[in-house]
């Protein structure tokens, strides 16, 4: 079936105009370079009547390129667009949201037979203006929009990078007494004219009654005069002061942000709010404070530092909406931001932020809860939004970190409607003033889940911790609890599963495992045994993997010196060894294959994988004496199982998460307490 695109749509989105969900086929796609921040790429899009080349994808869609979804004659559907204007004044149209309708192969080519969109060399539309010889008022024509010679050719193919400059090319008018370039024209200190100042094109005949320069002789290059201070100009075209937020420029949403994007301006609201702190390094030292805003398209962290800190940090308060300018954007560093944006903005000195009394339409957080019975399929160490009741909290302590420094820590419990309960750890300053009182409703953004085998979270730096918030999801929490949900039977998923010993661990004999069908569910389950290694597979327990610092994957030996990645589509002149250990565990009762991953075969074993490796390669006997040793050795445990699936074969896996040596003193009481209970 033939694809019906959006004729004229082209030309209206390079002029800004609203088009709704326009069709288009993509032409041709190219990456270009970039040194500093995420690959960027460029479209050539057409309407089956124009193609243009001026379309910037956005940093969230390039997964569309790299999987090599988006290739020419595939056609889009474009949802969401903004124009910008890069910095050498070039107009640009931006898709910040997109999707493919129709594969390169179902489009069956290239649509139509369509011809340039004809741009100048700014990338605004080509359009000659008429000039009048009976009118006495100035033309708004601009040097680059004059009439002469056509700039059509400047737009077929691919035209100029947009890293470069456009060219600014004019001609005299031939209508024109003037030799040069139409001049531009502003009134002096103490000029009646109340009007905007405006670039003048003098027509043949024309008296130029308006113009403030009609009595100058000068012929040679054009003219620039500024307003001096004093003067009575009241509707000046020129753009806003860094302390008012009235401007030429045009507020963008947060999420079309890039390091293209210049004279840019947005208008959003402030989430979170750092305390001033100081810094000392190599370099020097100083102070900062950093604070998050967000619009109806996303979210982004702001830092000052030094000299913008005494300026603007009594400025910004939490919750309150401004304007924001003129700051320099750059590459998000992950391991002081966990907001989901590849960008974040520093403040100088001719840095703008002014307060917007009209905040109606702008969110007060963007969040995206977990339901604490979700939390166990969530990766460890991973950043998650969580909101619930706070059924119970402890009182303050304080503990001494490895720094000897003394910091507050206080438990809450929270609970939701999945019925399970989950603690999470407070920290500083928010310890100390939470209040419990009333089982308030908890929202936090931002908490990171703990580590092995324990479900429980703790609040970061960066977290916020929202007691009571204005949404509709605590909302909808509270009446459920004060309906039913203070009388649920709760399970709370850091008591099953703790990363502590003793009586809160979910101790189980390896025959238990089997009795109870543990894993067998949905979910998968943990448990905690004391158990020997009887025996463990060394034959493949190694394996060459990518070298990448975030990836895992088996590469592939080449033969000529490199190993190629498929998931990384690299190839690397080295690699580096990973453990996959399978053993098999034995009890009093019973026994259980296991399989312990990178980590948990490094401490089962004595051993790093690439120590392994190379003994592998050169002492094959004394390769062998490592897992000798690690033979009939006893320790604890914990574990993940779940009833798996394998070409149509189920089989219970049972997946090592940590091992710890066995507490023969509480391993003992344990075993008392086990013996009373049975006697009873």
């Amino acid at each position: 079936m033939t694809v019906k695109l959006t004729r004229g749509a082209v030309e209206a989105l390079l002029k800004g105009s609203q088009v709704d969900n326009p069709v288009l086929q993509l032409l041709n796609i190219r990456q270009i370079s970039n040194t500093t921040g995420p690959p960027r790429y460029r479209l050539m899009m057409s309407d089956g009547q124009h193609y243009l080349s001026s379309f910037l994808m956005a940093t969230q869609l390039n997964h569309l390129a790299e999987e090599n979804l988006l290739v020419p004659h595939c056609v889009c559907l474009l949802k969401r667009t903004t124009n910008n204007t890069l910095s050498d004044g070039r107009h640009v149209v931006v898709v910040v949201e997109m999707e493919i309708l129709k594969s390169a192969e179902e489009a069956g080519g290239k649509i139509g037979n369509p011809t340039p969109c004809s741009t100048d060399a700014s990338g605004k539309l080509s359009s000659p203006h008429k000039a009048s010889s009976t009118t006495s008022e100035p033309s708004f024509t601009s040097a680059a929009e004059a009439p002469g010679p056509s700039s059509t050719n400047n737009n077929r193919g691919w035209g100029k990078s947009f890293t470069g400059k456009a060219p600014m090319k004019t001609s005299p008018m031939k209508t024109s007494p003037m030799k040069t370039s139409p001049m531009k024209t502003f009134p002096m200190k103490g000029s009646p004219m109340k009007t905007s100042p405006m670039k003048t094109f003098p027509m043949k005949g024309s008296p130029m009654k308006t113009s403030p320069m009609m009595a100058s002789p000068m012929k040679g290059s054009p003219i620039k005069t500024f307003p001096m201070k004093g003067s009575p100009m009241k509707n000046s075209p020129m753009k806003g002061s860094a302390n008012s937020p009235v401007s030429s420029t045009k507020v963008i949403p947060i999420a079309t942000l890039n390091p293209y994007t210049s004279k840019w301006t947005i208008r959003a609201r402030v989430t979170n709010k750092s305390n001033i702190r100081n810094w000392s390094n190599s370099k020097g030292e100083g102070k900062l404070f950093s604070f998050e805003i967000v619009d109806e398209s996303g979210e982004i962290k702001i830092t000052a530092f030094n000299n913008e800190v005494d300026k603007f940090f009594s400025l910004v308060e939490q919750g309150k909406v401004y304007y924001i300018s003129k700051a320099t954007l750059k590459v998000a560093n992950k391991q002081y931001t966990t907001l989901k944006n590849d960008y974040e903005m520093t403040l100088h000195a001719h840095s703008s932020i002014v307060p917007c009394m009209d905040s109606q339409d702008i969110p007060t957080m963007q969040c995206d809860f977990v339901p604490i019975g979700e939390l166990e399929n969530q990766m460890k160490d991973s950043i998650i939004d969580i909101i619930g009741v706070c059924k119970s909290a402890e009182d303050v302590s304080r503990i001494t970190t490895k720094t000897s420094r003394e910091v507050s820590k206080r438990a809450i419990s929270l609970i939701d409607t999945t019925g399970k309960v989950v603690t999470v750890t407070l920290w500083g300053e928010e310890a100390e003033k939470f209040d419990d009182s009333g089982q308030p409703v908890v929202a936090i953004k931002g908490a990171r889940l703990s580590d092995f085998g324990g479900i429980s979270l703790s609040a970061l730096f960066s977290s916020t911790i929202m007691v009571n918030p204005d949404m509709a999801e605590a909302f909808r929490l509270r009446a459920w609890y004060d309906r039913e949900g203070y009388a649920v039977d709760s399970q709370s998923l850091t008591e099953t599963k703790s990363v502590s010993t003793g009586s809160k661990m979910n101790w189980r004999t390896l025959s238990d495992v089997k009795n109870e069908n543990m894993g067998h569910g949905e979910k998968a389950e943990y448990f905690s045994c004391v158990a020997t290694v009887v025996f463990m597979r060394k034959e493949n327990c190694l394996y060459q993997a990518c070298p990448s610092s975030d990836c895992n994957k088996k590469v592939i030996d080449q033969q000529n010196g490199f190993y190629r990645c498929e998931k990384c589509n690299r190839d690397f002149p080295n690699f580096k060894y990973r453990l996959l250990l399978s053993a098999n565990l034995a009890d009093f009762g019973d026994n259980q294959w296991v399989t312990c991953f990178q980590e948990t075969a490094e401490v089962l074993l004595g051993r790093k994988a690439e120590e392994l490796g190379q003994l592998r390669e050169t002492d094959e006997a004394e390769f062998d004496e490592v897992f000798q040793k690690a033979n009939f050795t006893t320790h604890i445990f914990k574990n993940r199982v779940k009833l798996e699936t394998y070409n149509d074969e189920s089989r219970v896996k049972v997946t090592v998460m940590e091992v710890l040596p066995v507490d023969h003193r509480d391993y003992s009481r344990r075993l008392l307490s086990n013996i009373r209970k049975l006697a009873c």
